[in-house]
C-alpha cells in the first residue's frame, strides 16, 4: 500500500477536530470510512496515531510526529492548485459558489462575462444572500465557498481578500448635500437614514469604521432597513433618506444623475471582499481558478 494525500487530509481533520463524527461531518463522509481511512494509515506506518477512550481522542506520539508533515502536504497541495489553475483554460466543470448581497448583485454579474470568456467550459451556479446567512450555509455544508462584503472571524473559516472597494454616500439628487464640495460626518448624522438590514456586510463596515473614527453607529436617525442594496437606493431616490453603498453597486444610479455620490471628508469606508470557505475543505480546482482570477485581473476594467 503506498501513502496517499486523501488519508493524510482525513488524519489531520481528525485531530483538527478532536473527534472521528465531528472529521466525518466536516469531509462529507461516513464516521466508519474515516475510521477505516485512519487505520489504513496507521498499517501503512505500523502504529497507532490516535489514542481512542469512550470520552476523547488523542494524538499518540506517532501521530504528533505526522501532524506537521499532513498539514505541510495539504498546504502544498493548496499552492499546486493555485499555481496550476493560471494554465487551466481548457478546464471544464461547475463552479458553485454564493455571493453576498453587494457581491452577487453588482460585482460577479460584470466578472462573470470575462471569466467564461477565457474558461469557456466552466459553468457558474451563483445563490445570492447576506453575509451572516452565507457563512451559516458554509458552516452547514450547503456551499462550499462564497464571497462575502465584509470580513468573517470563525474559528473553522478560512477567510482571504480577494478584491477592494469602497463605501460611499448617496443622497437625492435634489439634497442639500448634494451641492456640497465637502461633507462631514457631522453633517451627514443630522439626516435620516435608508440602510441594510443587520448582517449585511456593508452594514456591518460602515458601523466598525465609524466606530474606529469616533463616531457613534447609534447616534444614526434610521428611518428604514432593507434587505438589499437595490431597495435602498431606490428609496434613497425618492427622497425617504441618505445613506452609505459600495460604489461598485452605483455606477448606473452616478451614470444617470438620479443620485449625487459623495465622499465624507472625515471619515473613509475602504473595504475588502472576501472569499470564504471551511479550513478543512479542499476547494474544487474550478473555484481556486476563479479565486486566481480576481486575484491576479484588472478588475478595474469590467467594474
Amino acid at each position: 500500500m503506498a501513502l496517499n494525500f486523501h488519508q493524510l487530509h482525513i488524519f489531520y481533520t481528525v485531530a483538527e477536530k478532536g473527534s472521528f463524527s465531528h472529521a466525518a461531518q466536516a469531509l462529507h463522509m461516513t464516521q466508519p470510512a474515516v475510521t477505516m481511512q485512519v487505520q489504513s494509515l496507521e498499517d501503512y506506518f505500523g502504529t497507532k496515531l490516535f489514542h481512542r477512550s469512550t470520552k476523547k481522542i488523542e494524538l499518540s506520539e506517532a501521530g504528533r510526529t505526522l501532524l506537521p508533515y499532513a498539514k505541510r502536504s495539504i498546504d502544498l497541495m493548496k499552492e499546486t492548485d493555485v499555481s496550476m489553475s493560471k494554465f487551466t483554460h481548457m478546464l471544464e466543470g461547475r463552479l458553485h459558489l454564493g455571493a453576498s448581497m453587494t457581491v452577487g448583485e453588482y460585482i460577479l454579474p460584470r466578472l462573470l462575462g470575462p471569466f467564461g470568456k477565457e474558461y469557456p467550459n466552466i459553468s457558474v451556479s451563483m445563490k445570492v444572500i447576506n453575509t451572516k446567512q452565507l457563512l451559516d450555509e458554509v458552516l452547514n455544508h450547503q456551499l462550499n465557498f462564497g464571497l462575502v462584503e465584509a470580513e468573517v472571524h470563525h474559528p473553522d473559516v478560512h477567510t482571504e481578500a480577494v478584491m477592494n472597494d469602497e463605501l460611499m454616500l448617496i443622497v437625492p439628487r435634489d439634497h442639500p448635500l448634494a451641492q456640497k464640495t465637502e461633507i462631514t460626518m457631522e453633517e451627514v448624522l443630522e439626516y435620516q437614514f435608508v440602510l441594510r438590514e443587520q448582517g449585511s456586510g456593508t452594514r456591518r463596515v460602515m458601523e466598525e469604521e465609524m466606530a474606529k473614527s469616533g463616531f457613534d453607529p447609534g447616534a444614526m436617525k434610521i428611518v428604514m432597513e432593507l434587505g438589499s442594496t437595490g431597495a435602498v437606493k431606490s428609496a434613497v431616490e425618492a427622497g425617504l433618506g441618505i445613506s452609505i453603498l459600495s460604489q461598485s453597486s452605483l455606477k448606473h444610479e452616478a451614470a444617470l444623475g438620479v443620485l449625487a455620490v459623495k465622499r465624507i471628508a472625515d471619515i473613509r469606508f475602504s473595504r475588502s471582499f472576501y472569499a470564504i470557505y471551511l479550513k478543512s475543505t479542499l476547494l474544487p480546482i474550478s473555484a481556486v481558478t476563479f479565486m486566481t482570477f480576481l486575484r491576479e485581473r484588472d478588475l478595474s476594467q469590467w467594474l
